[in-house]
C-alpha cells in the first residue's frame, strides 16, 4: 500500500531530513518517490538529493496533484502561506500530514478545501535512525485506511502512538522536545567526567550506553521507573548520594517544568496562529 505512494515534503529543515532519512533507509518507499521542496534554498535541496537519492525541487515547480502524501515541514509561522498556496493545487484525496508544533487539525481543515483529509504528526529527531517516538491525531475527514497508511509510513522512523488531539501538546513536551533534554543531561554528565579525568569521547560513549541500558530496562522489565530507581539505590550508597544532590538542586522539578513549558509553548503557538487567522478574516470582511 505504501510502496507506490509519492510523498512530498514542503520544507527541508532538520525534521524533514530526519524523516526522509528514516523513510529512505527503510526501503519501503523508493527514494525517487520522495520529494523535498523549499522556497529558495537550492543548496540545501542539492545536499539532500546527494545524501539520500531523493527527488528535489523548488516548491513552485512541483505538481502537487500527482502527490499522494504531502508533509508540511516548514516553520510554524509560515503555515498560513503554505496552506493558501496548496489549497487549490492538491488532489482532494491527498493526505496532508503536519509535523508543525501547535498546528491543529481543525486549523488545517479550515484553511484547505472541504473534505481534505489531514493528520497531525509529532515525531522527534530520532527519526533519522528509525527510533522516533511519533504521535498522530487524525482530523474529522480522515478515514481508518488513511490512519493505517500514516502509521505504516511513520513506523519506518520508529514507534507510533495514536492519541487524541487534546493530548498532543503534552506529547510534544515529552517526546517532541524530549531528545534535547537528554542531550542536555549528557552534556553535563560529560562535563563532570572531563573534570574528573575522563576524555570526552570515552565519557560520551559511557553515558550513551548507560541511557540505552536504562531505556531497555523500562521497555523489557514489567516495572515502573520508581521501582527500577529504588532497585538501583542502596542506602547511603553512591546512587543515593547522586539522587540526593539532584533533589537538593531541583533536578526533578526542573525536568517536570521542562515538559510543562514545552507543552505550554505548543498551546501558545496554536492560540497565536488561530488569533492571527481570525484577525485576518475580520480584515477581509
Amino acid at each position: 500500500m505504501l510502496y507506490k505512494k509519492k510523498i512530498a515534503f514542503l520544507g527541508a529543515g532538520s525534521m524533514a531530513e530526519a524523516m526522509i532519512s528514516g523513510i529512505v533507509n527503510s526501503e519501503k518507499v523508493p527514494a525517487k518517490q520522495v520529494i523535498a521542496t523549499n522556497r529558495s534554498n537550492v543548496g540545501r535541496l542539492k545536499e539532500l538529493e546527494k545524501k539520500y537519492g531523493i527527488s528535489v525541487s523548488q516548491r513552485d515547480k512541483v505538481n502537487l496533484k500527482e502527490v499522494d502524501i504531502i508533509i508540511l515541514a516548514m516553520k510554524p509561522k509560515d503555515i498560513d502561506q503554505a496552506l493558501l498556496s496548496i489549497k487549490n493545487e492538491i488532489n482532494p484525496n491527498a493526505l496532508i500530514l503536519s509535523v508543525l508544533a501547535g498546528i491543529t487539525t481543525s486549523y488545517m481543515e479550515q484553511h484547505l478545501q472541504e473534505g481534505q483529509p489531514v493528520i497531525r504528526v509529532m515525531p522527534n529527531t530520532s527519526s533519522m535512525i528509525g527510533e522516533s517516538a511519533t504521535a498522530i491525531s487524525s482530523g474529522t475527514q480522515t478515514s481508518f485506511e488513511q490512519v493505517k497508511l500514516t502509521k505504516e509510513l511513520l513506523q519506518t522512523i520508529g514507534e507510533v502512538f495514536v492519541i487524541s488531539e487534546e493530548k498532543m501538546d503534552i506529547f510534544t513536551g515529552i517526546a517532541g522536545s524530549g531528545p534535547a533534554y537528554f542531550y542536555y543531561l549528557m552534556e553535563h554528565m560529560e562535563k563532570a567526567g572531563a573534570e574528573n579525568g575522563l576524555d570526552p569521547e570515552t565519557s560520551r560513549q559511557i553515558i550513551a550506553q548507560t541511557i540505552v541500558g536504562a531505556a531497555k530496562m523500562i521497555q523489557e522489565q514489567n516495572e515502573t521507573p520508581t521501582v527500577l530507581r529504588e532497585n538501583v539505590t542502596s542506602p547511603n550508597g553512591t546512587t543515593a548520594a547522586g539522587l540526593k544532590a539532584l533533589e537538593l538542586n531541583g533536578g526533578g522539578n526542573a525536568i517536570a517544568e521542562a515538559v510543562r513549558s514545552a507543552a505550554a509553548r505548543s498551546m501558545e503557538i496554536s492560540a497565536q496562529l488561530q488569533g492571527e487567522s481570525s484577525s485576518k478574516k475580520k480584515q477581509v470582511i
